[in-house]
């Protein structure tokens, strides 16, 4: 019996070997992957980057090749996306988690939800130039782009938002609720704080996910670099404009052949992207601190 153990143990162990060693290697493999991509990109792209690559539009007559213009373009569909996306994502996940009850309704939405977050993106951008753009009125703008990605990230901020709501005890809500509290203060003053990491970190991913769109918003925003006519008005009127974002004039810029101008845009788009995922880590385990205080 000691023997078919020891037998069994040797046997054990030399699997588990094994499989620590396929898992290191995949491990190894994605890191060294992710590590080529960024120094191939910086390689090539940091030359194209400095000063006057940011802070200038791209003109003939000065001579000057910059994407300021397309930069400003990215914050406008970012900000306008995220005041329409964030209200009614959150309220959707608190009307699914709290109030409806389970059934067929809320499997149906959850379903159409999943769905509607698989479908890609250049469908989205098709829908967003038949309907916001013909049949609203908006044409090529801003708004539309900002519209058609609000639909894209709807189910990312729903999704993240009803499992934050999840993880809170429910002691928490009978507690409230015990000692005479509305159900809608209940939801204002406890839930919601007790789950703003995990709808902070959807709100963030769905950020990272608007800076690096490019198909939906090439049917729906346009590809215009230039800045807004004057402050005031001029910003306000943006809006119903064409804006090219960073995405689309690295796409454009590859179709040119000016290949180090892409690669410029590539680090900028790079930079934004890793500023998302430390942003959203350091943010999350702030907010879980200051929650377990």
């Amino acid at each position: 019996m000691t023997n078919q153990t020891s037998i069994l143990g040797r046997r054990r162990r030399g699997s588990d070997m094994v499989l620590c060693f396929l898992i290191y290697l995949c491990a190894a493999f994605s890191v060294a992957l992710l590590v080529g991509i960024l120094g191939y990109v910086f390689f090539r792209g940091i030359g194209s980057v400095n000063l006057s690559f940011l802070t200038t539009v791209t003109s003939a007559l000065k001579g000057t090749t910059g994407i300021l213009g397309n930069i400003i373009n990215t914050l406008y569909i970012v900000v306008l996306t995220l005041l329409v996306a964030t209200p009614i994502g959150v309220g959707a996940a608190i009307y699914l988690n709290e109030y409806a009850k389970p059934g067929r309704l809320v499997r149906a939405i959850e379903f159409t939800t999943e769905t509607l977050s698989g479908i890609p993106s250049i469908i989205f951008g098709l829908f967003g130039m038949t309907f916001f753009g013909q049949t609203l009125g908006l044409g090529y703008s801003l708004l539309n782009g900002s519209l058609t990605l609000t639909l894209m990230v709807l189910p990312l901020i729903t999704r993240n938002t009803q499992e934050a709501l999840k993880t809170v005890p429910a002691s928490y809500r009978s507690g409230a609720l015990g000692i005479g509290a509305t159900k809608w203060y209940m939801i204002r003053t406890i839930l919601l704080p007790s789950a703003m990491p995990g709808i902070v970190t959807g709100i963030i991913l769905a950020v990272g996910r608007i800076v690096g769109e490019s198909a939906a918003l090439l049917f729906t925003a346009g590809s215009d670099y230039k800045l807004p006519s004057s402050f005031g008005v001029g910003y306000l009127q943006k809006i119903f404009q064409s804006g090219g974002t960073l995405t689309i004039q690295l796409y454009l810029s590859m179709q040119k052949g000016q290949y180090d101008t892409a690669f410029g845009i590539a680090v900028v788009l790079l930079v934004i992207v890793l500023g998302i995922n430390l942003l959203t880590k350091y943010l999350a385990s702030k907010l879980d601190v200051n929650r377990k205080k």
